[in-house]
């Protein structure tokens, strides 16, 4: 599996799968999640209230992830997790981890070849950049490791700025790809 870094609008990735960093509800928010929705379109939140209507009506837990269409977008499905949130006290890098290794299995069954993800938690959720890719690095290369037969070929993880693409180089290049 290639896994790379860049800087740019998530919103614009043409890979299989856009990842969502998410708030439990699914129903839109600030930052990536509601750049993601304006861009998709309302047929995008009109999936996100079936999956809470069937699969999630308590709202998606912190860790877990979703699949639906991807509306307007380039990519063919949105992949939406939520990450903990460090201001709440969710300090967990298990649960961060999680959002990205749930993604990735979401992803996987769905026969996507490239995934582009966001800073999952980084900015309003508190996270800093470094500890979000240290986290988020190792987890891709851990389930990368444990997965070889899945058609996930890429990881693209795509970054608002250049301080937090400069987190993620670091963290790419601080040891060997899986």
């Amino acid at each position: 599996m290639r896994i790379e870094a860049e800087q740019g609008d998530i919103t614009t990735q043409d890979t299989d799968v856009v990842v969502n960093a998410a708030n439990s509800s699914l129903l839109g928010g600030g930052g990536v999640d509601g750049a993601i929705h304006a861009a998709a379109g309302p047929v995008l939140l009109a999936e996100c209230r079936e999956v809470r209507r069937t699969a999630w009506p308590t709202g998606l837990p912190v860790g877990e992830a979703v699949a639906t269409g991807a509306g307007r977008l380039p990519a063919l499905w949105v992949v939406h997790t939520v990450g903990p949130d460090a201001r709440a006290g969710q300090r967990d890098r298990g649960l961060l981890a999680s959002c990205f290794t749930r993604s990735l299995d979401v992803s996987s069954d769905l026969g996507a070849r490239s995934v582009a993800f966001p800073a999952v938690s980084a900015g309003v959720f508190g996270w800093s950049a470094a500890d979000v890719a240290d986290v988020a690095v190792q987890a891709v290369r851990g389930w990368a490791g444990d997965h070889r037969d899945s058609p996930v070929e890429l990881v693209r993880f795509v970054l608002f700025s250049p301080g937090v693409l400069a987190e993620f180089d670091r963290a790419l290049g601080a040891d060997t790809q899986a």
